[in-house]
C-alpha cells in the first residue's frame, strides 16, 4: 500500500544508468518493455487476474533484467556462461539503488520457471544456494511473460511449445511446471505483439 513504485521514465533512466553502451541498453530494455506487453496480453484475457497490482506487474516487467548489464564486458560483449546470475545480480543493483524489496524480488525470482536450492546445489549453479521461486501472482505473471521472448541474436519470440522445448534441458519437472503455468494463464499474444516488434517468432 505505502509503497511508490517507480514510474516507466526512473525505470528507463536506471536503464540509461547501468547500461554499459547502447546495444546493450536497446537488447535488454526492448525485452523489458516487450515482457511487460506480453504480461498486459496475458492480464487482459484473464478475468481471474484482474484483481492484480497492474503497476507493480508493470514495474516488475520493465525492471527483471536489468543485472544483465552487470554481465558485459569491457568489450561490449554477454558473458552467457553466467547468465543464471543476471537475476540475483539485479536484486542486489536494485537493492543498492534503494529499491523496495518486493521490487528486487522480480529480478532474482523470474528465472526459468523458478530455482529451487536443489537446481542450485546439483547443477551446481555459481549463486547463493536458495530458493528463487515466484511467491505472489505479481512475481508469477512477471516470469511468466518472459518465457515468450528471448535476448537472442537476433531477438526472437517464443511460443509455448517452444519454450517447453526449450525448458526440459534444465530439468523432466520445468516442462510439467510450465504447461501448469500456461493451463492457468493461457498464452499472450505472441504473434500479434512480435509483428509490432518486427521480431520473428520460434514456434
Amino acid at each position: 500500500p505505502g509503497m511508490q513504485v517507480p514510474t516507466d521514465d526512473e525505470i528507463r533512466a536506471l536503464h540509461a544508468e547501468h547500461a554499459p553502451t547502447r546495444e546493450a541498453f536497446d537488447l535488454v530494455y526492448t525485452h523489458c518493455r516487450i515482457v511487460c506487453e506480453l504480461a498486459e496480453g496475458v492480464i487482459a484475457a484473464n478475468p481471474s487476474l484482474q484483481l492484480l497490482d497492474v503497476d507493480l506487474v508493470r514495474a516488475g516487467c520493465l525492471l527483471h533484467d536489468i543485472g544483465v548489464y552487470r554481465l558485459f564486458d569491457g568489450s561490449g560483449r554477454l558473458d552467457h556462461t553466467q547468465y543464471v546470475r543476471h537475476g540475483v545480480l539485479g536484486h542486489e543493483l536494485l537493492a543498492e539503488a534503494g529499491m523496495p524489496e518486493v521490487l528486487c524480488r522480480f529480478c532474482s525470482c523470474h528465472t526459468g520457471v523458478g530455482i529451487t536450492e536443489h537446481d542450485v546445489r546439483t547443477q551446481s549453479l555459481p549463486i547463493p544456494p536458495e530458493d528463487y521461486l515466484p511467491d505472489t501472482l505479481e512475481e508469477e505473471v512477471v516470469m511468466y511473460a518472459d518465457k515468450f521472448h528471448s535476448k537472442a541474436d537476433p531477438p526472437v519470440f517464443l511460443t509455448a511449445g517452444a519454450y517447453t522445448r526449450k525448458v526440459g534441458k534444465f530439468g523432466p519437472d520445468k516442462p510439467v511446471l510450465f504447461q501448469q503455468m500456461v493451463d492457468r494463464f493461457g498464452e499472450p499474444p505472441v504473434e500479434e505483439i512480435a509483428a509490432g516488434y518486427g521480431h520473428t517468432v520460434r514456434r
